[in-house]
């Protein structure tokens, strides 16, 4: 039985339970949520997690980090790396992006040393095995891709990203008015291609009951992936991105219907004044499901500072409607992040999600901030230090101006606004 077949029976087990305590909710708003949708929990049977992920309308923003390997550098124990980073900066789920080396052997033992929710995308397996064949993307089959499907789940990963809702009506929309960056989403482009080689229909769309059977089976979340979230300012909001997002939303009403958890996926690079409209649009559209969004990046600009244009607009998304940020870093348009850009990047996302529950009234939320506050006010550096959102980066900032016992720091010194306020 299915987490959602057994919310629909007003019946929980630990994974609602957990989700109820750490969110501070009765586990029968949780039990609610998962019924009818607009909450999900990612916890594949048989994995291990440390704290659950519940995502949706009401609760906590919950952000998401991606790592993997690429075929110009495969090195599994720096994805480790990266995977700890975001463990350590408190992530709230992963996901491994592999495209380079042995996928499967990645997967399973990131799986198996991951403590928190996993993610990954099996078009990237497809494609990997077309070119280990010495095929071009375009001669995989619908069975290559079906079977790659079948082992993410089967390797038990918390939730996939499936590009289903890319069709040949959307992608006809492309052709008829051309975007700036095309089609950015790698699984989308590989989905894009095929379709165009081929001349035929998107086969996980086609053959979207058999994902819904394999997810069902593993009670695997399925994140249905916006193949055409756009990538460029000027591509925000066309033709084709509306299509796709309204067959999600068709999609996603089949898939819970069968008893399977859904995600909706989102943009993308959107202008900051087109983002709200995008936010509740995709709410309309999607029923309400949770709304997982890449950013979204409201510049082209800023490359080396990907993460803040991310976070600017990650925090007016989350309090529009979107539930689940994925995070940008510092190295994204230019290169395969570090464990570094990992870490910075996570902690961008947190801060807008954070900023997002405040406005959002999310129940102790702002005590964190009061706390911080107090502690500032009496300049307590070690309740500072110990309440902020890195406390590595704080401490070793102040560490290189001051010493540790001085109260005030290198900024006011003695013209301290906080110190001596016996006036008031």
């Amino acid at each position: 039985m299915t987490l959602i077949e057994l919310a629909r029976q007003g019946k929980s087990d630990d994974r609602m339970v957990a989700a109820a305590k750490a969110e501070n909710r009765p586990v029968e708003d949780i039990i609610k949520g998962i019924a009818n949708g607009t909450y999900v929990i990612p916890w594949a049977k048989g994995h291990q997690l440390d704290n659950p992920c519940a995502v949706g309308d009401g609760l906590s923003i919950k952000v998401n980090a991606n790592f993997g390997t690429s075929p110009d550098r495969c090195d599994f124990e720096d994805e480790m790396l990266k995977m700890q980073a975001a463990v350590d900066a408190k992530a709230d789920a992963v996901m491994d992006l592999s495209t380079g080396g042995n996928l499967r052997e990645i997967r399973k033992r990131v799986r198996d040393n991951c403590p928190i929710s996993l993610g990954s995308v099996p078009l990237y397996e497809a494609g990997h095995m077309a070119v280990s064949r010495g095929q071009a993307f375009k001669d995989m089959t619908a069975e290559d891709m079906l079977e790659a499907v079948r082992l993410h789940i089967e390797d038990g990963v918390d939730f996939i990203t499936v590009h289903c809702g890319i069709t040949q009506t959307a992608v006809s929309y492309l052709k008829e008015k051309p975007r700036i960056c095309g089609v950015v989403s790698r699984g989308g482009s590989l989905i894009a291609r095929w379709m165009v080689a081929n001349n035929k229909q998107n086969p996980l769309y086609e053959r979207f009951d058999e994902v819904i059977a394999m997810c069902k089976a593993n009670d695997c979340t399925l994140s249905l992936g916006d193949a055409l979230r756009p990538g460029a300012l000027a591509d925000a909001g066309d033709r084709a991105q509306i299509e796709e997002l309204y067959t999600l939303g068709e999609l996603g009403r089949r898939a819970r219907a069968a008893g399977v958890q859904v995600i909706i996926e989102g943009p993308g690079h959107v202008p900051y004044n087109q983002i709200q409209a995008q936010m509740q649009m995709e709410k309309k559209a999607c029923d309400n499901a949770p709304f997982y969004v890449l950013g979204p990046l409201v510049t082209d600009i800023a490359p080396g500072y990907d993460h803040i244009a991310c976070a600017i607009g990650g925090t007016l998304a989350a309090t529009c409607g979107a539930n689940f940020l994925c995070y940008v870093t510092p190295a994204e348009h230019l290169r395969l992040p570090n464990a570094q850009d990992v870490r910075e990047g996570v902690i961008a996302s947190r801060i807008a999600a954070h900023a997002a529950d405040i406005a959002n009234g999310i129940p102790g939320a702002r005590d964190w901030d009061d706390a911080m506050s107090r502690a500032r006010k009496s300049m307590d550096w070690n309740k500072m230090f110990e309440l902020c959102i890195d406390p590595v980066k704080a401490k070793a900032s102040r560490a290189q101006a001051m010493p540790e016992d001085e109260g005030v720091c290198s900024m006011c010194g003695e013209f301290c606004a906080l110190k001596g306020e016996d006036y008031l």
